[in-house]
């Protein structure tokens, strides 16, 4: 009998037709799709559970405080109204905070059982890329025909300002506090300090929001900007605008933000006992050894790569925060599958220009497409349709008839170029624009489509009427 060759250590590695390293959105969905092709497919994934920064500190479980604390609002403000009496419940955090943990346990399980079910092996660990074809994850070395980078991204922050994660914190520690605080000052209106804001404004904080621009959500359609604002205002949550966050100085029980106001350089301060540092996040790539492969990044840390998602590495591609585009956790699926395609040898495809973007206050706002300000720097005419959610008699049935539908369609072919909604269930109605946008659909399309009543929906069939001859219930 033959003698089995003995292979050195230092070549014993496993062969996968593909390692993705990153098991948020991206780099799971990637993985399925790729073993789902029948591709032999490895994750690496440091972190103790799957999911990523969005499932396990970030999207899933501010959307599970989101809940709890609406639900909160509307005991105090409407159920009285609705012949619910009875006193208001209290606010239980040690509980609120295990709700929100099974929340995230319950979906990062779901992942571990996708990855049985389509034989995917996690390599547990942070991995590096020491050569092309290999990653490194501990002491050993595995072997791949492709590697994905889906590393996603983490918090930035300002010059100044030191996060600990008590007192000053990102998402990540805004999500854990010991206690809700009396007071916050959240630094960035943009959608994760709206969100956690809103979320301690419900449960009792005096939240200030300090914002660097003059309008909050930057890139949204203005006069969502300013019903977003004003409705915030209303519930609670106090605006800066305009102010650069010189530093934050910590003391004891509470912390100061130092601010300038850009329009006359006036100083001024604030105190309060934490500090959400919401400025934004940054792609993460530390530790992967790009640097010394030569791979090609972009001015603002993003691996470059072309339309096929291949960085200029033979068989590396990236996707994800990792590169350029919106930093979606849904923008980042849509190119896991699309590079499993690739690799698989199909064609794989992602439309830019119906990504929708969603923050999850109330009222929700979503968006895709064009907005106005854009088309009017583009020189493109266009028409308006607008439906306020006043006219809604479902909206109008839950205490949520502020806001409004509106639909963006070209002057001549009536196609749709962009719709934004502030609104009941906005995250949820922007799928019917999604869709429509995909197949090049006018507004006059979506305006002769029969629409169940009675539905929010129905306000997105009124803004496509406003298009043409006119709403209805305008």
């Amino acid at each position: 009998m033959r003698a089995r060759r003995q292979i050195p250590k230092e070549q014993d590695m496993a062969e996968f037709d593909v390692i993705v390293i990153g098991a948020g959105p991206g780099g799971y969905v990637c993985a399925i799709r790729c073993a789902q092709l029948g591709l032999k497919t490895a994750v690496v994934e440091g972190r103790e559970t799957l999911g990523g920064t969005c499932l396990n500190v970030g999207c899933i479980p501010s959307k599970a405080l989101l809940h709890a604390s609406h639900m909160l609002h509307e005991a105090g403000h409407n159920f009285e109204k609705m012949g619910l009496i009875g006193a208001t419940p209290k606010v239980d955090w040690a509980k609120m905070l295990s709700y929100k943990d099974e929340v995230i346990g319950q979906n990062t399980k779901g992942i571990e059982f996708l990855f049985k079910k389509n034989k995917i092996t996690w390599l547990k660990g942070w991995g590096s890329i020491p050569a092309a074809g290999q990653v490194k994850v501990g002491d050993e070395v595995h072997a791949a025909k492709a590697i994905v980078i889906a590393t996603g991204s983490e918090p930035s922050s300002l010059p100044g300002v030191e996060i600990d994660e008590k007192t000053v914190v990102t998402s990540t520690g805004a999500l854990a506090l010991p206690k809700v605080p009396k007071s916050m000052v959240v630094i960035g209106a943009g959608v994760i300090g709206l969100e956690m804001g809103s979320v301690y404004a419900r449960l009792g904080a005096e939240v200030t929001v300090v914002e660097y621009l003059d309008a909050i959500t930057p890139g949204m359609d203005g006069e969502v900007q300013k019903t977003l604002q004003r409705l915030l205002s209303r519930q609670g949550l106090k605006f800066v605008m305009g102010a650069a966050v010189q530093g934050v100085t910590k003391g004891k029980g509470t912390s100061r933000v130092a601010y300038k106001l850009r329009k006359d350089d006036s100083e001024a301060a604030i105190e309060a006992e934490v500090v959400l540092v919401a400025t934004g996040r940054r792609p993460y790539t530390a530790g992967l050894g790009l640097e010394a492969l030569g791979v090609e990044m972009l001015p603002r840390g993003q691996v470059r790569t072309d339309d096929r998602w291949r960085t200029n590495l033979p068989g590396l591609h990236a996707i994800g925060d990792a590169v350029a585009g919106p930093m979606l956790a849904h923008k980042a699926e849509d190119e896991g599958l699309a590079v499993a395609e690739v690799i698989a040898g199909k064609h794989g495809h992602v439309n830019y220009g119906v990504i929708p973007g969603v923050i999850y206050t109330t009222p929700e706002v979503a968006s895709v497409g064009k907005t106005e300000e854009q088309l009017k720097e583009e020189g493109r005419a266009y028409r308006t349709g607008k439906f306020f959610f006043m006219g809604n008699a479902r909206a109008k049935a839950v205490f949520q008839g502020e806001g409004f539908v509106k639909i963006l369609a070209d002057k001549d072919s009536d196609r749709v170029l962009g719709a934004h909604i502030i609104g009941p269930a906005a995250g949820e109605l922007i799928h019917e624009i999604c869709v429509g946008m995909e197949f090049g659909a006018s507004a006059e399309d979506i305006a002769l489509t029969c629409h169940a009543h009675p539905t929010f929906s129905e306000a997105v069939r009124e803004a496509a009427l406003a298009c043409g001859d006119g709403a209805i219930h305008a």
